[in-house]
Parts: structure tokens; sequence; C-alpha cells
């Protein structure tokens, strides 16, 4: 059984089926193996309903819906332009702003493809301008995006929280440590980039010029602020936060900066919704495909054949990483993070890991893959955005994804890179 559902699955996305096809299809397929007639497609049913069911997935429609209006607005421009003002005179500073822009969205939006697209459309054309060659200004908005899956709010982290019943709020502090490091590491790689290649740098800004700038960028900046210290203050849980976000970004786009008017509310919620039904069909059919393949014992056939069980804790997380990553470059990572999770799950609680540090590297792998080909969803988003051909959107990723995958390895030997914090605030 477990065979013809895979090779189901396969071939209906090499025809070119969006996942929630071939995801649906195998489910279905499943169900009529181990009961052979229609009358119990109700306990299907009941099992997708089961996985959409959570309280705390209330929170992934309510922080995309803050994306799009902020997205819409002049948030990710403020929040740039402040940027901009402090490190665009340095060697390689447009690049550094570039990431950090990139992380500072992120801390506001939770998903890497509203980074590419709020980050990347303005600072594309000034990096090229300046001097950049284009290969590697896409390997960067493509692989700096990837922070937005660590920095909370982290849908990412959202969904993982609900399969594996983790502290979602522990996880998402647990993402900063490594969003930081990334944001760091991919800062001086392109200072050296961009003296290797003599970049020419942009004019420095005086203090008033940044004050200004920051000053413009206040009110944007409270978004980290209330997701960050309204839950680590007591004063409301993740879901609660997503809600305030979305009150948030709607006085501040409408009211604040008039940026946004009444007929705009259409379009973004129609955005938003379609968004959200695409999430949800995929975590349902994901808890019933899960329940399927747990039904067919197929989890416990796959750790014996790879041998998992004689691993200790560093060689399991090794496993995972490289099982997340191979299947976010093929793959939609919350399908993904939907399959596999129930799979490793056994082993996981078998071994002792502590289940935020997976979950950490877990959400960074899924990063990674989405960057890197064939499928990576954040290529083609950025090849929808940008109009440019594969070849050159994947062209310079390769630099970017050594320093991901040395923040993974860092990750597996020194787990209090993520777990700092989460131990500074709950333990």
């Amino acid at each position: 059984m477990a065979t013809t559902i895979f090779i189901i699955m396969i071939v209906l996305l090499l025809l070119g089926f969006p996942m929630m096809i071939p995801l649906l299809v195998a489910t279905f397929v499943g169900f009529m193996f181990m009961f052979g007639n229609l009358g119990q497609m109700d306990f299907m049913v009941q099992q997708m309903m089961a996985g959409i069911r959570p309280a705390s997935l209330i929170a992934v429609p309510m922080f995309i819906l803050a994306a799009d209006i902020m997205t819409r607005g002049q948030s990710a421009s403020r929040l740039i332009d402040m940027v901009m003002r402090f490190t665009g005179h340095i060697k390689g500073g447009l690049a550094v702003s570039t990431a950090a822009a990139c992380t500072l969205f992120g801390a506001v939006s939770g998903s890497t493809q509203a980074t590419v697209v709020a980050v990347g459309s303005p600072l594309r054309p000034r990096m090229l301008k300046a001097g950049y060659k284009d290969s590697f200004v896409l390997a960067l908005i493509i692989n700096a995006s990837d922070i937005a899956f660590l920095i909370p709010p982290s849908i990412g982290m959202i969904i993982y929280g609900v399969i594996s019943s983790t502290s979602i709020s522990e996880l998402f502090i647990a993402g900063i440590g490594p969003g930081l490091l990334l944001l760091v590491l991919f800062s001086a790689y392109s200072v050296a980039y961009a003296t290797i290649n003599n970049v020419p740098t942009e004019p420095k800004a005086t203090w008033s010029e940044r004050a200004q700038a920051v000053k413009k960028a206040l009110w944007p900046l409270g978004f980290p602020v209330i997701i960050v210290g309204g839950i680590y203050g007591g004063i409301f849980s993740p879901t609660e936060a997503a809600a305030v976000c979305v009150l948030y970004a709607f006085i501040l786009e409408f009211l604040v900066f008039r940026s946004l008017n009444l007929p705009d509310i259409y379009r973004i919620a129609k955005s938003t919704g379609l968004i959200t039904a695409v999430v949800f069909i995929l975590v349902g059919a994901g808890a019933a495909f899960s329940w399927v393949i747990s039904f067919a014992q197929v989890p416990q056939a796959i750790l014996a054949a790879v041998g998992i069980s004689e691993m200790g804790p560093k060689g399991v997380l090794a496993v995972i990483s490289i099982a997340f990553f191979v299947g976010c470059m093929f793959v939609d990572p919350i399908v993904v993070i939907l399959i596999l999770v129930p799979i490793f799950a056994p082993v996981v609680d078998a071994v002792g890991l502590d289940p935020v540090l997976v979950g950490t590297i877990i959400t960074l792998q899924v990063a990674i893959g989405s960057a890197t080909p064939p499928f990576g969803c954040d290529i083609f988003t950025a090849i929808a955005i940008f109009k440019r051909p594969y070849i050159e959107v994947i062209r310079g990723i390769f630099p970017f994804t050594v320093i991901l995958f040395a923040v993974s390895v860092a990750l597996i030997f020194f787990p209090q890179i993520a777990l700092f914090l989460r131990d500074l605030a709950f333990r």
C-alpha cells in the first residue's frame, strides 16, 4: 500500500498538479486500501477536520492577513529605509541592509515568500544600479528571506507546534538566536563579496537623516515589540498576539499612514482568504495522510530501514535535518512538516531530544529547502516577482547554502544557540 501511495503522489506531482491534489488522492487511496469501501470516507473527513481543529492554527490566517496589509502599505518601505540609513555607506552596506531588512520584515510577517516580495521588489533594482550582479542579488534576497521562518512569528513553527504538541511560545523565542546568527554570517559574506568585486558604497547618511528614518520606522517596529514583548511578558498568547498584529497593522496603514483605503480591504481579505484556504486544505489533508501512514506502520518501517534506533541524539538530529531538507527541495514546506513530524516523533521521544530544539532545526531545514533547487518554493516566488529565468535565480545560491548548513551543524553540536533564550525566559 505504501509504495502505491507514494508512486501516485510522485506521478501527480510530475504531471503538474498542485500539492493538495496528490496529498488528497493519496489519502483517499490509502483509506480505500484499508477499508475497501466508500462508506468509511466520513472517517477520512473526520481526520481532516481534526487536523484543522486546534485553536493555535487561528494564528496562521491572522499573521497572513497582517503581513498582507503591511506589504501593501508603507511598513516595509519604512523599515528598509531605516536600515539603509545606518548601513548603506559601508562596504557591502546595501547587501547588509537587504539581509537586515529581510530579518526585520520577517519579524512582522513570519513568511519567507512575503519577505521576498516586500523586500526584494524595492531593493533589487537599487542593488543592480549599485553594481551587484543579479545572481548575487537574487540569491541574497531568497536566502535572507529564510530568516523570516526562524524569527517570530513563524508560520512554520506554528504548524510544527500544533502537530507535535510543542509550546509555540518556546519555539518562537528559540528561533531568535539562529536567525540573528544567520544575519551576521550573511552580512559578513556580503561585505566580503562587495570588497572582492569592488562594489561602490552608498553616500553616508547624516545623523539627522538617520534620526528621521528611525522616527518614521518607530510605528512598524512596534510589531516585534507586540509579538515578543506581549507573549513573553504574559500579556497574551501567540494566537492573541496574531489578532493584535492585525489590528495594529490596520490602524497603521489605514489610519496613521493613510496608505490604504476602504476598497483595499476587499482585495486584502480576498488574497488572505485564498492563501489561508490553501494552507488549511494542506493541513487537513496532511493530518489524514499522517493517520494513514501511521496506521500502515510506514514510519516504523522507514526508521528501521535507516537504523535510526541505534543512533544517538546527534545522529537522530542529522537524519532529521537531511530528511526535511531533501523534502522541501521538492514539496511545499507545510506538507513536509505535516508528513515527516509524525514519522520522527517516536524516535525523538525515545532518545530524549528537546522538542523545541528539534522544532528549531526542522524550521531551519525547511527554510533551506525552500530556497534550494530543484523546486524550492521561494525560487519560484522570485521567478514570478522578478521575471528572471530559473538558471539565473539559482546561480548564486551555493555560498548562502553553505552558510545555512554551517548554522545547521552548529545547532546540532551547540544547541544553546537556540535554547539559551528559551531557558532564560521559561526555565
